[in-house]
């Protein structure tokens, strides 16, 4: 579905991602790791539109989207989360949600205007669009509330359903387990799964070695902004290489 080729990017000459290359798979869940500063955020940020890679090319569904702005990205099926939480906090987190439809809106400025039956039924369609995501994450008993009211882990919750609110082919989520408790990161783990099962495939960063292994169908390790590894959760766990760099000896 994602195809990332031999992506290149610099920064004042430090070299963010060095030839990068991935195949994120429909209906998986690809999951990219390493250290911190290993380029991961800024191959998120490349494939989200955010930054134009030097060289390289960014194909989803064999359709190259190379350079295409946010917002193209999003029309073309690729929405995201931050590492940072960027909710609107004093929205509710039923609006913040709403806000991830932006895109699909079809009404024009004589419908919003006159308030048209066309425009009604959408909005019904989006109100009860948002109620299902928040039910999806298990907090539509907040929609009222305002966002940054939640907890940490719920923002981050709430951040997840507003990417899957323009029905995309593909979610980015960057660090989805931080700020969560143990119990949160096994909810987390159960919505991921109902996320690939409504159809969307997913493509995460996360720090939370246990998620990773327990979650991903694939894996990419990345060090120093080039390709270190990649494979399996298994194969992933016995290379020495990954070891060497990032894992450790633990269990996972």
């Amino acid at each position: 579905m994602l195809k990332v080729d031999h992506l290149t990017l610099r920064f004042e000459g430090l070299i963010a991602t060095n030839d990068i290359c991935m195949n994120v798979e429909d209906h998986y869940v690809t999951a990219l790791i390493g250290p911190n500063g290993a380029g991961k955020t800024t191959l998120f940020n490349q494939i989200a539109g955010v930054y134009k890679p030097e060289s390289g090319k960014i194909y989803l569904d064999n359709e190259d989207i190379t350079g295409l702005k946010p917002f193209q990205i999003c029309q073309k099926g690729i929405t995201r989360t931050y590492q940072v939480i960027k909710l609107f906090s004093g929205m509710s987190c039923l609006d913040n949600v709403r806000v991830g439809m932006h895109t699909k809106l079809g009404q024009n400025f004589w419908q919003d205007i006159f308030h048209s039956r066309k425009m009604r039924a959408e909005e019904k369609e989006g109100l009860d669009k948002a109620h299902s995501l928040l039910q999806l994450v298990g907090l539509d008993q907040y929609a009222s509330y305002p966002a940054g009211a939640l907890a940490y882990g719920q923002q981050r919750l709430i951040e997840i359903a507003r990417a899957l609110a323009s029905d995309p082919k593909i979610v980015l989520l960057d660090e989805p387990a931080a700020g969560m408790n143990t119990r949160e990161k096994m909810d987390l783990n159960e919505k991921i799964r109902e996320i690939i099962e409504m159809g969307t495939t997913v493509l995460l960063v996360e720090h939370d070695m246990s998620l990773v292994m327990n979650i991903a169908d694939k894996i990419y390790v990345i060090n120093s902004g080039k390709n270190l590894a990649e494979g399996t959760p298994a194969e992933i766990a016995a290379n020495p290489e990954v070891i060497e760099a990032y894992l450790g000896r633990g269990d996972f």
